[in-house]
């Protein structure tokens, strides 16, 4: 199993310093890949709850948040083999063009090492301020995949669609990696997974919220391939995962009452190799909302303890 980490792109450690302490510690530890999150604002009062906090309340570390694309090309600088993943990017906050554009450019270079995490997104404010309608971003997404995919790809791009178009036009440059980016969708849907099989994204980026929630995720997606004629392997998984190292004592006494990934390393430890046992392909250590994510030299020293029960 491949490991990444997430770089301190948000939040009061989103320092040049520390993106590039990261990034380049990250690549001399052996590390697979390095990942930014995104966040394009923080609303006092927020339509949409957050799906993660009991309350519905966004951390404050999404207060400051420096632009997912823009570190990786600075990272792609000062770094020459580790990958760079986006973990996500909310599609609509781009035309499908720009974004294509600017994420072929990123591979070219990188010479190659880009990953693209995409999602819908969930936060009406965001679609508000990126003037895309709430209402049938599904279809839009679609749409938005297809026209990518056909800029990375097609010599003479040409689009007609319900919500975008493309006259027949070059379309420079493609990116390195053939026939295009590793594209792998975020969300938690049974849309979101039809959607990586019928239109042939690379897989599911995910996130675990606990082992059945997983374990569900990972069936619906191989059930879906299975019943549209596809080869159900053809789909990886990368797993962002927001490791808690606490001590012994403070664990609860029965393991069951355990969240994953909080806990000893010991304990972090089996259950990442619960995950790899699952058939995860990629996992992403992240600190950026847990005590740890507060030092960079932290961050590298318990990824690379934990990384020992991936590979």
């Amino acid at each position: 199993m491949k490991v990444g980490i997430t770089l301190p792109n948000l939040g009061p450690q989103a320092t040049r310093d520390n993106v590039l302490h990261t990034a380049i510690e990250a690549e001399k530890e052996g590390f697979d890949s390095v990942w930014t999150i995104a966040r394009i604002l923080w609303p006092l009062k927020p339509q949409t709850p957050y799906p993660v906090t009991t309350d519905g309340s966004l951390p404050t570390e999404y207060q400051t948040v420096l632009d997912p694309l823009d570190v990786l090309t600075y990272v792609a600088a000062n770094t020459s083999k580790i990958s760079l993943g986006t973990s996500v990017v909310a599609m609509f906050s781009y035309t499908p063009i720009m974004l294509a554009k600017r994420y072929a450019t990123l591979d070219v270079l990188s010479q190659g090492r880009v990953i693209a995490g995409l999602g819908i997104a969930w936060s009406k404010d965001e679609y508000q301020v990126s003037n895309i309608p709430f209402a049938n971003r599904g279809e839009r997404a679609d749409e938005f995949l297809q026209v990518l995919k056909k800029i990375w790809s097609d010599d003479v791009v040409e689009f007609k669609g319900k919500y975008y178009n493309i006259p027949a036009s070059k379309i420079g440059p493609k990116p390195i990696q053939k026939p295009h980016l590793p594209l792998y969708m975020g969300g938690f849907s049974p849309n979101t997974y039809s959607r990586i099989v019928n239109f042939d994204a690379d897989g599911w980026l995910g996130a675990i919220y606990g082992f059945e929630k997983l374990e569900n995720s990972l069936k619906t997606i191989k059930d879906i391939a299975n019943k549209a004629n596809k080869d159900p392997n053809n789909f990886k998984v990368i797993l962002l995962t927001f490791p808690n190292i606490v001590d012994s004592k403070s664990q609860p006494t029965n393991e069951g009452q355990r969240f994953p990934l909080t806990g000893t390393i010991d304990q972090i430890g089996s259950d990442i190799q619960r995950i790899k046992g699952m058939g995860v392909d990629h996992i992403i250590f992240g600190y950026n909302f847990v005590p740890i994510g507060r030092g960079v030299t932290g961050m590298i020293d318990s990824s690379k303890q934990l990384s020992k029960f991936a590979r």
